[in-house]
């Protein structure tokens, strides 16, 4: 697996990065309203960013993709913008989301990035789908974090893929809880593909 060509920033869903496993143990309403960055996000209350914080990964891989070219976006301030596009939908606290297609557009007519929704896609498929495309944001399990346990179901979470080879993927993990598991992980295909929910959103800058 060849290095990617420029390096690519690393941020959490969470402004605190070391703060995963507090949040496994407590929930994120709990850990998050604890976490002395919280304003860094973008949020205008401790509340409304630990409801936001928890469902925000994809808003981390797209503030990863943008801060590659020099674009510093905090993460809520994305959710909200790609919310008006129909990215989220919000009821009384409760967030459903990331919707592909309407994150699309957002970030086509946001940003000017080309990005495509793919589905039925094999881990084999990663690399080439890297070659034209810089980035893959997976949808996988969370449990990506722990390679070595069988995750219960496959997808609900979100990593944005850097570089690929058939031998191996590397990936930024918003919700890593290690230095290890968050920035450049790297997992043999045959184990990302135990997590890798076959879909995901390619993203050329």
């Amino acid at each position: 697996m060849s290095p990617p060509p420029e390096t690519v920033p690393f941020f959490s869903q969470w402004e605190t990065s070391d703060m995963t496993m507090e949040v496994l143990a407590e929930g994120a309403e709990v850990a998050l309203r604890r976490d002395p960055l919280w304003q860094n996000s973008g949020a205008e209350t401790p509340d409304e960013y630990a409801v936001w914080a928890a469902n925000i990964c994809g808003m981390a891989c797209l503030k990863m993709i943008l801060a590659t070219r020099g674009e510093i976006v905090p993460t809520i301030e994305l959710a909200r913008r790609c919310t008006a596009y129909g990215g989220y939908v919000v009821t009384q606290g409760s967030i459903k989301g990331l919707i592909y297609a309407p994150f699309v557009s957002f970030v086509r007519e946001t940003f000017g990035l080309q990005a495509e929704v793919m589905t039925n896609v094999a881990t084999s498929d990663i690399p080439a789908i890297l070659a034209r495309s810089r980035f893959f944001i997976a949808s996988v399990s969370s449990w990506i974090r722990w390679p070595e346990r069988e995750p219960p179901s496959k997808g609900g979470h979100l990593v944005l893929v850097t570089a690929a080879s058939d031998k191996g993927l590397r990936f930024h993990n918003p919700s890593g809880h290690t230095s290890a598991t968050q920035e450049n992980a790297v997992l043999a295909a045959v184990d990302f593909d135990r997590f890798f929910a076959n879909r995901g959103i390619a993203v050329a800058i």
